[in-house]
């Protein structure tokens, strides 16, 4: 087990999109789509990572032998604490420069025992030795963290996190509510990046400049696209919908998707084309790779 010691810095300060995972009509995995997608997002300015395996990229949907065949910064989905630290294991040993560690899912619905999620990152950490990024639900769910966890997790004695801590990087991973975070954040960790990233890019240099209105123009120009994506029955139909704007954006042939996710209702695919071209987010052509 490595010695428990202080993270190493990694710069996220910016867009780190993350992408969904495209798959073959036959539900097999599509390397050359991810090829693609990948290539585009990291020719952008301002791009910082990738944050593959999560919710958009349908990690929890993977084999154990999928999943390490495309990892950067690797989502940590897993229930248990020991399963998510061996997943872990497993990312890093792949490659994985650090993790995004999820709550355990039935703290969602039933809520966590004090002290439990300050275990899970200490162990998923000791056992992998791969430096995680803090996952912090919304409010509305039992698995929001409070701040004395939040402060735990961190190790950090004080409430005032930044003040104390100028060093800590903070990103925004509300997806449909980013203009009302931009002006607290160093950056976004969000879905949206697989579609938007230029204009979330700009909304991010917008906030760190404090110039509301250019975020808000940005905002608004996105709007169409926001309300299609992610307005819809359930939060998890907007991966369905990022891989229609890919689509549209000539990243993705389809929008294929596995079990656990079903295909979207058949006028949403021309919704979300119409969104996309009233934001005036036109096709792309990736750079090759090598």
């Amino acid at each position: 087990m490595p010695e428990t010691q202080k993270a190493p810095f990694i710069d996220l300060a910016g867009l780190v999109p993350a992408p969904i995972t495209p798959f073959n009509r036959d539900g097999s995995i599509d390397f050359a789509a991810i090829q693609r997608l990948g290539s585009w997002l990291g020719s952008i300015p301002g791009f910082k990572g990738l944050v593959v395996l999560g919710h958009a990229g349908e990690g929890t949907f993977l084999t154990q032998e999928e999943q390490v065949d495309i990892p950067i910064i690797a989502g940590i989905t897993t229930e248990g604490t020991k399963v998510a630290a061996l997943e872990a294991q497993r990312a890093k040993a792949a490659g994985a420069q650090t993790g995004l560690l999820y709550p355990s899912h039935g703290w969602l619905r039933f809520g966590y025992q004090d002290g439990a999620p300050q275990d899970r990152y200490k162990t998923v950490y000791e056992v992998s030795g791969l430096p995680l990024i803090l996952f912090q639900y919304p409010d509305n769910t039992k698995a929001t963290y409070s701040l004395h966890t939040l402060l735990d997790i961190a190790a950090q004695p004080v409430p005032i996190i930044r003040k104390q801590n100028p060093e800590l990087t903070i990103l925004a991973c509300h997806d449909e509510y980013l203009l009302h975070t931009a002006f607290d954040v160093d950056g976004m960790l969000v879905g949206y990046g697989n579609i938007a990233p230029e204009p979330l890019l700009e909304m991010v240099e917008a906030g760190k400049a404090r110039d509301y209105p250019c975020a808000r123009a940005v905002h608004d120009r996105l709007l169409p696209v926001t309300r299609n994506v992610y307005h819809r029955g359930s939060h998890m139909e907007g991966t369905v919908a990022l891989k229609h704007g890919l689509v549209a954006r000539g990243i993705l042939e389809h929008a294929t998707v596995r079990s656990g996710l079903l295909p979207l209702v058949h006028t949403a695919e021309q919704e979300i084309h119409d969104a996309s071209k009233q934001a005036k987010l036109g096709k792309v052509v990736p750079p090759k790779s090598g």
